[in-house]
């Protein structure tokens, strides 16, 4: 009889058809979440809301996905990540459909509190469906398999960078669909499409994938290995750092100087799919090792270092105040999402590569919750430097995180501890 605390494993001749539904199922929820921040963002900057108070909006949202990470990648090992996809689906849907009961005739104090609630349940709902997604290319990949380590690589990179394709499709959709449809129907549009996809989900992906013997306590659940603990520091700096002058600074200083929400949407919507790009082509561009860390983790370090100079030179240029600031910003954020893209490929291969085969949902969902960490204090920090010091204070920001980001990465271990 096998042990209670072996994973159900995968078929081999299964994997690559369960990863494709899971992929599948999460590039649907992404492009909603996508149209999501942009229906939000450009709906109460059109209302006259402040850049803090926009940053305000998606506090919850944000905060809300460490716990749900945690707490998802608990779940996921105990009763399946299938199970944990619908509840991050079903739970998705209700937070649309709370956002589309907003009136117009309710006062600025109560519209936020209710937005902030909504956004929050939309937290949950993200990084429940985000733990589950990735926790399962570890398994379909079989990466407890003996030379695996490529193929999880790639497929690691497709689906980073494919869902963040479609996240940048869904920034053009949410601005198209605030346009053409306006905010509530909007939001049932989008209903209507999870709905769809859950059924879906609930039919052909398997139920009892990635069901193990869960941890039993707080202190079993947060000692990670050495490699995922600083990882997932390192990841707090790094998306903190993107999400600093990204969520609010970038796209209100180009509306600030002439851009119309049309432009800007469609350009954080090419950014989102160039980055994903790029994700992608990620295993093109660092050498893999037979290992699968002795030349990724160099790689992590090099990409950080490189990554930090960006903003500072950035941040020089438009204290310079050159011509063109604009499309001077333009070409520095291309260039910072290329390095960017690079890193966060990285990250999320490493993190597979540390991470347990039994509990994979649980390391995976302990990092991300990292992840969602560091896009809150970013978008914070986001509305408050550009609130008090302009474009400068967020570039600022962004350059000591990822100074912190690079330092972090150089403890990180070249050979994986013995499970």
């Amino acid at each position: 009889m096998a042990s209670d605390s072996a994973t159900v494993a995968v078929p081999p001749n299964r994997g690559a058809r369960d990863y494709a539904l899971v992929t599948a199922a999460y590039w649907g929820f992404t492009l909603t979440d996508g149209a999501l921040r942009m229906l939000v963002l450009l709906h109460f900057y059109r209302l006259g809301y402040s850049p803090f108070t926009l940053a305000f909006l998606f506090l919850l949202y944000e905060a809300a996905g460490v716990l749900a990470n945690l707490v998802g990648g608990w779940l996921a090992t105990r009763y399946g990540i299938q199970r944990m996809l619908v509840v991050g689906l079903a739970t998705q849907i209700l937070g649309f459909l709370l956002l589309s009961a907003l009136q117009p005739g309710w006062t600025a104090e109560m519209s936020v509190a209710w937005v902030v609630l909504a956004q929050g349940v939309c937290g949950v709902a993200k990084d429940l469906t985000k733990t589950a997604s990735k926790s399962a290319i570890k398994l379909t990949a079989g990466a407890s398999g003996e030379g695996a380590q490529g193929q999880l690589f790639k497929w690691v990179a497709f689906f980073t960078g494919s869902k963040n394709a479609m996240k940048g499709v869904g920034f053009f959709l949410g601005g198209l669909l605030l346009q053409t449809l306006g905010f509530s129907a909007s939001l049932w549009l989008m209903a209507g499409l999870l709905a769809v996809v859950l059924v879906g989900v609930v039919a052909f992906v398997p139920p009892l994938m990635g069901k193990a013997k869960a941890s039993k306590s707080a202190r079993e659940l947060f000692a990670k290995n050495r490699g995922i603990n600083l990882l997932a520091a390192a990841r707090v700096a790094l998306f903190g750092a993107r999400d600093v002058w990204f969520v609010v600074g970038v796209p209100v200083f180009l509306y600030s100087v002439g851009w119309t929400f049309t432009m800007v949407g469609a350009f954080l919507a090419l950014w989102t799919i160039g980055y994903g790009v790029v994700q992608g082509l990620a295993p093109n561009i660092v050498r893999r090792s037979a290992d699968g860390l002795s030349t990724e983790v160099p790689a992590a370090r090099l990409w950080s270092a490189l990554l930090a100079a960006v903003p500072v030179l950035l941040a020089g240029l438009v204290l310079a105040e050159v011509p063109n600031l604009e499309w001077v910003v333009v070409a520095g954020l291309a260039v910072f999402g290329v390095a960017f893209a690079v890193n966060s490929s990285v990250h999320s291969y490493l993190v597979l590569a540390y991470a347990g085969s039994e509990k994979a949902a649980e390391d995976v969902g302990f990092y991300y919750a990292a992840n969602a960490l560091g896009r809150f204090i970013g978008t914070l920090l986001s509305g408050l430097l550009y609130q008090g010091f302009g474009l400068v204070g967020a570039l600022a920001g962004s350059a000591l995180m990822l100074a912190l980001c690079w330092a972090i990465t150089l403890g990180l271990p070249i050979r994986k501890e013995l499970e």
